[in-house]
């Protein structure tokens, strides 16, 4: 194999590697995490009310 032909298929790998983690962190970033509905601060209210 020339070395020509080698340094270009390493350059296409590396380009497809690299676009390929770019898709990947993409993906991540977007991706919304579960949550839980369940307040952070609560009230206590008195059963008299007001």
């Amino acid at each position: 194999m020339s070395r020509l032909l080698a340094a270009a298929l390493t350059v296409a790998l590396g380009t497809a590697l690299a676009v390929g983690a770019a898709f990947g962190v993409v993906a991540l970033l977007e991706a919304t995490p579960d949550q839980p509905n369940t307040p952070l601060i609560t009230y206590e209210r008195d059963s008299q009310g007001s």
